[in-house]
């Protein structure tokens, strides 16, 4: 899956990471900054959604795109699309853009809107990656897991650099019955969720 990835695909990267790096320097406000993953953790979710088993794959949490493109890399792998949530205007756009620049469009549906709003009718998910406002990690939790497949993952961003804020659904996880779940430290910290 790495060892060929579009020269599209890798250009936007690059060019997503230094706006980014960019919008941590200069002071970009909180909502309008890109605030992606690192390479590391993109590489991991990717992993781990090429390696889910059959299902929906979903990414709650667009932004410009930046983990799209590696999801969608594990999408084309396993013959998939991601569906992504987003539910800024102009991140949609952006997010639009880097799907175009990349090529990826045919692996690739963004969804403009409030995920919550969505999730309840979302089912045979076998992979979701959650990297959303922080207060509603629970509720996307609560949303995604009913219809997770059997063997499905939850992969939620933030799980050690937001530990604080994400205590409620970290707390849920870790004593639902329905999952396994770990805290993988990768990035900024990684919560696996596993549907028994």
């Amino acid at each position: 899956m790495f060892h060929e990835i579009p020269q599209a695909v890798i250009d936007r990267m690059l060019f997503l990471e230094e706006a980014d790096a960019l919008d941590r320097a200069d002071g970009t406000p909180h909502l309008q900054r890109l605030r992606q993953i690192p390479p590391e953790t993109g590489r991991l979710v990717a992993i781990l959604a090429a390696s889910s088993p059959s299902g929906r794959i979903i990414e709650i949490g667009t932004s410009a795109g930046y983990s799209t493109l590696w999801i969608a890399l594990a999408a084309r792998a396993t013959g998939r699309t991601v569906t992504t949530y987003e539910i800024l205007p102009d991140k949609v756009a952006k997010a639009r853009e880097t799907m175009g620049a990349a090529a990826l469009e045919a692996h690739v549906e963004i969804v403009e809107g409030d995920a919550l709003e969505f999730l309840p009718a979302v089912d045979q998910v076998g992979f979701c990656f959650l990297d959303a406002e922080k207060q509603i990690y629970l509720d996307c939790y609560e949303s995604v897991v009913p219809g997770l497949v059997p063997g499905g993952l939850l992969v939620a961003d933030n799980a050690i650099s937001h530990r604080s804020a994400l205590q409620p659904m970290i707390d849920r996880a870790m004593s639902d019955r329905r999952v396994d779940s770990v805290i993988v430290p990768i990035g900024k910290g990684l919560l696996l969720a596993r549907k028994l």
